[in-house]
């Protein structure tokens, strides 16, 4: 369905033009009425996907710079978070994430067993549910200004070992799938996880990093400062990408590198502007994907799956939160945080999909399960605030 009135734009800038318009004028609205900026970014999606008004054309190309986003936010999260109190929450890290993953797969082992699937498929689903957005999680703890609080700090472990986990999860799948999965292809992607495990532990140990190139001569000079920032946060990105890893991944230990860098600390000015922007894309990928036809076509079960993954998810997060050392009320609002899908959840459908374990209707309900999922999570999580502050209103 095309607008009329586009039809005489000749080049895709005016398009382009047009986005970012909307993106401007819809942020603005929904910080006027404290909303966060993503809800518009999805919606905007929406609109200009092949399912709205199919303006995109090649939706590729958004894919693609909507990845490039994502890419530059982990290298902001490196940047920005505390190394000592990640490592010293390792055992929420790890034992979260393990709990996380043995409790989702369970619970999707149940429903399992009711519609005959077989255990490839109970794997995949119960990972898909698992993982929590990263891209969600972090702008709003950034934008509630959480992330060197107690509760900012156990989540964002959380996420960070998800993140970790995506290799070894895709390596499983394919294992399990049958294929023939290549020595080499394991081993590389070990080595791989060996090689972020060294640089982080060197990073701890050694506190701050004196070798960066041309760490004084720089400071004044704001060009070779994007320069070399956008250096570390592509080179650690192409590195793990060599070794089967996710990119996102490389490019926040080359953040924790800049971070050990003490006299780097400027470079997050330099290009904060570039992170705003592609990580607004990447929302907007996300609500072009959704297809509207098939959503209305499959409302009830949607809704239904939706309000369980909602539940499920909030619930085994806020009893992982509960047992490290946190208030009901901050692991309540920190299973809040982590009761959505991630976008890392759409790489294991598309693995699946290719490796014929999901059917194109169960790749289809579940790629719009988790644009779902990260659309209204920020509706849930303002509903757990409140809900919170309401029963702390009548404690007192």
């Amino acid at each position: 369905m095309d607008l009329i009135f586009l039809t005489g734009f000749h080049t895709s800038i005016t398009l382009i033009c047009i986005v970012g318009l909307a993106v401007v004028v819809s942020g603005f609205l929904l910080k006027k009425i404290k909303q966060p900026t993503l809800i518009a970014y999805i919606l905007l999606g929406v609109l200009i996907g092949q399912y709205g008004f199919d303006l995109i054309g090649d939706e590729t190309n958004i894919r693609y710079v909507g990845e490039l986003g994502i890419i530059l936010l982990f290298f902001f999260i490196g940047m920005e978070i505390d190394l000592y109190s990640f490592v010293g929450n390792w055992r929420l890290a790890l034992f979260g994430t393990l709990g996380q993953f043995l409790l989702s797969i369970g619970a999707v082992w149940g429903i399992g067993l009711l519609f005959g699937w077989d255990t490839t498929r109970i794997l995949v689903l119960g990972f898909v549910i698992a993982l929590s957005s990263s891209a969600v999680i972090f702008k709003l703890l950034e934008d509630k200004d959480l992330l060197d609080k107690k509760i900012g700090q156990n989540v964002s472990s959380i996420l960070l070992a998800q993140d970790i986990a995506i290799a070894p999860i895709l390596i499983l799948i394919s294992i399990f799938s049958g294929e023939n999965t290549s020595t080499e292809s394991i081993l590389l992607k070990i080595i791989g996880g060996i090689l972020i495990i060294s640089t982080i532990i060197y990073i701890y140990v050694r506190k701050e990093i004196t070798w960066l190139p041309f760490r004084k001569s720089i400071m004044k000079d704001h060009e070779l400062q994007v320069f070399l920032a956008l250096f570390f946060c592509f080179a650690g990105a192409v590195v793990a990408g060599m070794f089967g890893i996710s990119e996102a991944l490389g490019a926040f230990v080359g953040g924790l590198i800049m971070h050990a860098g003490k006299a780097t600390r400027w470079i997050h000015d330099a290009i904060h502007s570039f992170r705003i922007l592609f990580v607004a894309v990447f929302f907007i990928s996300i609500g072009a994907q959704i297809n509207i036809t098939f959503l209305l076509d499959n409302l009830l079960p949607l809704g239904l799956v939706l309000v369980a993954v909602f539940g499920l998810n909030h619930a085994i997060n806020t009893l992982i939160l509960k047992m490290y050392n946190n208030s009901w009320r901050e692991a309540i609002f920190g299973g809040a945080m982590l009761a959505q899908i991630g976008e890392l959840s759409f790489l294991i459908c598309i693995t699946a999909l290719n490796l014929e374990i999901l059917t194109d209707y169960a790749y289809d309900f579940t790629i719009s399960l988790i644009s779902l999922t990260i659309g209204i999570s920020p509706f849930w999580i303002l509903l757990t605030e409140k809900i919170s502050a309401r029963k702390k209103e009548i404690a007192a």
